[in-house]
């Protein structure tokens, strides 16, 4: 359902299907249609295995990957879940001897030609799935072997989320509460409650609801799909909508059976609003490195998308003084980052944490003052002005400029500011 809300949404059929053809399988294909659910119409995606007793494996050169069209840029997306959105396909799943491990499917996805934020923001979606299985069955992720996930129709799925995702290029997704139905589903260990023990693990710390229908609405994969690239969780339209989308499901239920995916913009006039997002502390421990590496090490951190990284003073065994490097990523880089750290740093190790970030929203705009213009930042609480404050590498520019201290810029600048 998600690809097809994702098609629905602007993301181009054609170039979807052809970067899917990157990866090192075959023996499927992928049907898109137009189809109605309770008198709305959307787009159904099929995913069918061409003999469901094989799982041929080939090897393809690398190539070109294809331009993003800058028409499907925008700001945000938001996928409404007060409907189904569980992926229902019209094939059986694969038998024991076709389940693969995380390290298959690295295989599988690292083996493609397609672009470095595709397989990085696919990979991560796998490893929120093995990482569910591996606590439910007290295991490593190594030990772990994909079930329904493993099968071909769910490795489409998860990278064909991921190129999704990339061509449109949203500044923030955003989700609703996430629905997960009712009544029982067959797992491959047997019949379970809904939620299944995967989804319920995988969607720790995330808002659900549960009841609209009396069967299974959110799967491991879906879980996935919506953990590892969400930003922020709320039922609140906050944006100016652009166009709305919708997948349309298998099943014809009493409610639509449908995924509802939102494209819109953040405008100006958009009243900011504290937001909550997910987000990942990656931390280490160095005692035996060349400080000099460390600004190296902390420029490309930011340089590869991390929010926040810093050094922290800190005694180890001995009393040796060293130092804990802490970063602060969202999911979809989590992978990328770790692996720069453990091949540019003296580090053997890593501990990861999820965390929660509630932040204040914030606004930019520039300003004239006497000496020029100036970026000013201003957050705001409940819709209402906290405090501004300038951009300190603009009023560095002014002062060097006019020969000036920072203290008669920043003078200048609230003048400015409170004379709005």
């Amino acid at each position: 359902m998600h690809l097809g809300a994702l098609i629905d949404a602007g993301v181009d059929q054609d170039f979807l299907i052809s970067e899917l053809k990157k990866l090192p399988v075959k023996d499927y294909t992928i049907e898109v249609s137009r189809a109605i659910r309770k008198g709305i119409e959307g787009t159904l995606v099929n995913v069918k295995l061409l003999n469901d007793n094989s799982d041929t494996w080939e090897h393809h050169e690398s190539g070109n990957s294809a331009g993003k069209s800058s028409e499907h840029h925008h700001s945000h997306s938001h996928h409404d879940h007060q409907h189904e959105h569980a992926h229902h396909h019209s094939h059986n799943h694969p038998s024991d001897h076709e389940h693969r491990n995380l390290h298959d499917i690295e295989e599988i996805v690292n083996g493609s030609s397609l672009s470095q934020k595709v397989k990085d923001r696919a990979l991560n979606m796998f490893r929120h799935i093995a990482e569910a299985e591996a606590k439910i069955h007290g295991k490593t992720i190594d030990e772990i072997h994909f079930h329904e996930v493993g099968a071909i129709d769910s490795i489409v799925d998860v990278v064909g989320a991921a190129i999704g995702i990339e061509y449109l290029n949203p500044d923030i997704i955003m989700a609703s509460s996430i629905e997960l139905g009712g009544g029982f589903v067959k797992c491959a260990h047997g019949l379970m409650p809904v939620p299944a023990p995967a989804t319920s693990e995988i969607l720790k710390g995330i808002p659900v609801k549960t009841g609209a229908v009396p069967f299974e609405t959110t799967t491991p994969t879906g879980a996935a799909i919506l953990a590892a690239n969400v930003n922020e969780f709320t039922d609140n339209l906050n944006f100016t909508l652009q166009k709305t989308a919708y997948g349309i499901g298998q099943r014809d239920t009493k409610i639509p059976n449908v995924l509802r995916v939102y494209l819109g913009e953040r405008s100006e006039k958009t009243t900011p609003a504290e937001t909550q997002q997910k987000a990942v502390m990656i931390e280490c421990n160095i005692d035996d490195m060349n400080p000099e590496f460390f600004t190296f090490v902390v420029e490309k951190l930011f340089e590869m998308g991390a929010d926040d990284v810093f050094l922290t003073p800190i005694i180890m065994k001995k009393g040796r003084p060293a130092n804990k490097l802490s970063i602060l990523a969202s999911n979809n880089i989590e992978d990328t980052l770790t692996q720069f750290v453990l091949t540019n740093t003296s580090t053997i190790g890593i501990r990861k944490y999820p965390v929660i970030k509630n932040m204040l929203e914030r606004k930019t705009e520039s300003i004239i003052t006497k000496f020029g213009n100036v970026n000013v930042k201003t957050v705001y609480h409940k819709g209402k002005v906290l405090r501004s404050k300038p951009e300190y590498a603009d009023c560095v520019a002014l002062a060097n400029k006019h020969n000036l201290s920072l203290y008669e810029i920043y003078r200048e600048i609230d003048k400015s500011i409170n004379s709005d």
